[in-house]
């Protein structure tokens, strides 16, 4: 079963396939974050930044991951988790986007879909 399945019995004016969206983007963001961090570790250079942008990002992912699931009706609090959730994808995509590492580029994919996902969805919660 979809995220999106459990999510359409809300009763509440939710954009459900936004909802939907951004849950799967942040889950999605999280695990690559930690992959990407775990990766840095083993890295020559001193990658102390990006592995604090990715375990950061990844913990916040799962944060608002958790409480948007649960998410009531248009302006609750949770939005402005939702903002600076989107903030930390962005910090973590640039930081991550300043490596020439293939495990940093697919995190800062994940980070940049992510940060969309939630801009989304706090526009269509507007």
């Amino acid at each position: 079963m979809a995220i999106r399945d459990m999510l359409k019995d809300h009763e509440d004016d939710l954009n459900v396939d936004a909802l939907a969206k951004a849950i799967e983007a942040l889950i999605d963001c999280a695990a690559h974050c930690n992959a990407c961090a775990d990766a840095c570790l083993e890295e020559d250079m001193d990658m102390t930044r990006c592995i604090r942008a990715c375990v950061d990002c990844a913990d916040i992912c799962d944060a608002t991951a958790s409480v948007i699931a649960r998410a009531g009706a248009s302006g609750a609090p949770w939005l402005d988790l939702v903002r600076v959730c989107a903030d930390a994808c962005a910090n973590c995509a640039d930081e991550c986007d300043s490596h020439d590492h293939d495990h940093c580029k697919v995190c800062a994919e994940a980070c940049r879909k992510c940060e969309q996902a939630c801009r989304a969805l706090l526009d269509a919660a507007a």
